[in-house]
């Protein structure tokens, strides 16, 4: 009786020791991951892209760049408008930060659009097209364009397509591209194939978020983090810093009561959905390359960058900004400015 209670008693005793073993190696392993670092040591609390709302532009795409060739000509080709005067680079000149820097772009025989023209670059990255978001492709994108009456007049494919066969270096370009040579789709997929080829990587905030932390300076850094704190960052946010979503022109404040003489352009997705919740409502504009794409706003009316702020200040946010805070955020979208072809924009 006396053996039996002894092996007893060591059996607990045995039990007692392996518990308490498995409780110190839980112990030590949750005290080995509270000393490390939550990040690692390459990364910066401040810089990690995981974390923060704005992820950088990727540095390659894979494209075809015969296409991109082609696309680049007829990017750039007048004779896809009715007079052989204006082409797709004379709204969105590559050379002014892919916008023709004009409240609103003149079209054939000196017409004026109804809105102003955002910018080419990065146009691949976007969710929809156009302000109002009416098409969802850069192929389609393209279609509305040349066969818009008022910017490079109105006319039918066919049009287009046997004024392009008049010349051989076209008939030629598209055989070695396309089986069935020129045709309005052919076309259409050059163009968007050029278009996002116009991808703008590698500026100073990219560099930050990708660990540099001497990319950008402590002003343009608080910059950012007034942004942030101001809200700027819940519509302009993601790899374009918007281009993502609709929102309203003038959440908290009668932005066009205030201006008047609204047009159909100022109605925006409306125009589209017929639904009255879409009233004032526009994609959220991409605040990449900003400072090389003014006058600002589907309107046009924000000369300047500082203008812009107040005016999304007061109708967006509901508030007035301190001059100070305006001057930061400034110093902080100057870091936007991408490079195109390697080379800064």
């Amino acid at each position: 009786m006396i053996f039996k209670n002894k092996l007893i008693g060591q059996f607990y005793l045995i039990l007692i020791l392996f518990f308490c073993g498995v409780v110190f190696i839980f112990w030590w392993q949750d005290f080995r991951r509270t000393q490390q670092p939550l990040i690692a040591p390459s990364e910066s609390k401040e810089n990690i892209a995981l974390n923060e709302p704005i992820q950088p532009i990727t540095l390659q795409l894979e494209l075809n760049e015969s296409k991109v060739k082609l696309g680049d000509k007829l990017f750039h080709e007048p004779r896809l408008s009715s007079d052989n005067k204006v082409s797709c680079a004379s709204c969105h000149n590559l050379n002014t930060g892919g916008t023709d820097r004009l409240v609103r772009s003149i079209g054939i025989q000196k017409q004026l659009d109804f809105i102003n023209s955002p910018t080419v670059f990065n146009s691949g990255f976007n969710f929809k097209q156009f302000w109002d978001g009416r098409v969802e492709t850069l192929e389609a994108q393209a279609e509305q364009a040349i066969l818009s009456g008022r910017l490079m007049g109105k006319k039918s494919w066919l049009e287009v397509i046997n004024k392009l066969k008049q010349f051989s270096k076209y008939n030629f370009w598209f055989r070695q591209l396309y089986p069935d040579g020129i045709t309005s789709d052919n076309i259409k997929d050059a163009i968007a194939m050029f278009e996002r080829s116009l991808y703008t990587p590698n500026s100073r905030f990219d560099q930050f978020l990708n660990g540099n932390q001497n990319a950008i300076t402590e002003e343009e850094k608080e910059g950012y983090r007034r942004f942030k704190s101001y809200g700027c960052v819940s519509c302009h946010q993601g790899m374009l810093l918007g281009g993502n979503m609709f929102q309203t022109f003038g959440l908290l404040g009668d932005y066009f009561g205030d201006r008047g003489k609204v047009t159909k352009a100022d109605l925006g997705r409306f125009n589209v959905t017929g639904d009255k919740h879409d009233r004032y409502a526009f994609k959220v504009p991409s605040l990449r390359n900003i400072v090389l794409t003014s006058p600002y706003f589907h309107d046009g009316s924000a000369e300047t960058l500082e203008e812009a702020i107040k005016v999304m200040a007061k109708y967006q946010l509901g508030r007035q900004l301190p001059q100070t805070d305006i001057t930061l955020i400034i110093k902080f979208l100057r870091t936007l400015t991408g490079e195109y072809q390697g080379k800064p924009l």
